[in-house]
């Protein structure tokens, strides 16, 4: 396989390979890059990234003026990787890392692998045998959760919702009863549905803040429940980077609920629009009740 790697100092481009190799193995350092600030990029973000033989990065031009802002000079061979590329550049990279080089793996915003490319990499890495550490760094997920102001105890983390409504909303199903904080991306595009669905499914009263362009110029925290962020989205596509902090369910009853209680919530639940399937399966695990249960009861 041919080297991606140029001799050091070279600029962008696919040209000849690092001469010679190194006597031990190479390291990978994941780079938590700036949300949108430069000023949030550390020393050590700064180090890494002038002194790195290979800077791998999702997006080149976006690295490069990133550098720019922070007045540092890369010093070694700057690669792509992306979700289009990373398949295919992730054994280059194992390579170069084997034969004794140090890398560096930086994307748009925050820590690579977090919803970004990196998983791929990381894990070729270790199983290639060679070190892999960070230079930690901003966080979209715990920045948002922390400005949010709901709990921030205990949390979890879901990415992108799915694409296709349908499977959006059979995901949500399956989050409805989560008692923890959840926190999601999303696309601007796509965050009205989303809300809408999540309004829906977890209860129009739940608390949530919508983040957007976190630490950049339009920074955004709007704070409401699920059914009035859903109308505010509607009026107009909110624009830019998103971050969605949703309320955990709230601590299920200590007592199964009686039968009507449970046959008029499938009822409000069908009335909403819901099939009886998709009612029954929301309503048994708003209550952390069987399936069968629930079925049972509403066609007794």
């Amino acid at each position: 396989m041919a080297s991606i790697v140029p001799d050091i100092g070279t600029p962008i481009d696919e040209g000849a390979p690092l001469v010679g190799e190194m006597s031990e193995p190479g390291r990978l350092v994941l780079l938590g890059a700036p949300l949108g600030n430069p000023a949030d990029a550390s020393a050590r973000f700064r180090e890494v990234l002038a002194t790195a033989d290979v800077v791998a990065a999702e997006d080149t031009r976006r690295l490069t003026r990133l550098a720019r802002d922070l007045d540092v000079t890369v010093g070694g061979r700057i690669v792509s990787y992306f979700e289009g590329n990373e398949e295919r550049r992730t054994p280059e990279l194992v390579e170069v890392l084997t034969a004794g080089y140090l890398v560096a793996l930086v994307t748009d915003g925050g820590m690579p692998s977090v919803s970004d490319p990196g998983y791929r990499l990381v894990r070729g890495a270790l199983d290639a045998g060679v070190p892999v550490t960070a230079a930690p760094g901003p966080s979209a997920v715990t920045t948002a959760l922390a400005l949010s102001g709901l709990p921030c105890d205990r949390f979890c983390f879901e990415g992108f919702l799915p694409r296709s409504p349908g499977g959006r909303r059979s995901r949500l199903r399956a989050l409805a009863a989560e008692e923890r904080t959840l926190v999601f991306f999303e696309a601007p595009h796509r965050i009205a549905g989303a809300l809408a669905d999540l309004a829906a499914t977890f209860g129009a009263d739940r608390p949530a803040a919508l983040c957007r362009e976190l630490t950049k110029t339009y920074e955004e925290i709007v704070r409401r429940p699920l059914g009035e962020l859903a109308d505010w989205a509607a009026e107009g596509e909110p624009r830019g980077e998103i971050t969605l902090v949703v309320a955990g369910a709230p601590e299920r009853p200590a007592e199964r609920p009686d039968d009507d209680t449970l046959r008029a919530a499938v009822a409000e639940r069908e009335a909403a629009g819901l099939s009886r399937r998709d009612a029954i399966s929301e309503v048994a695990a708003g209550y952390g009740l069987r399936r069968r249960d629930v079925y049972t009861v509403v066609h007794a």
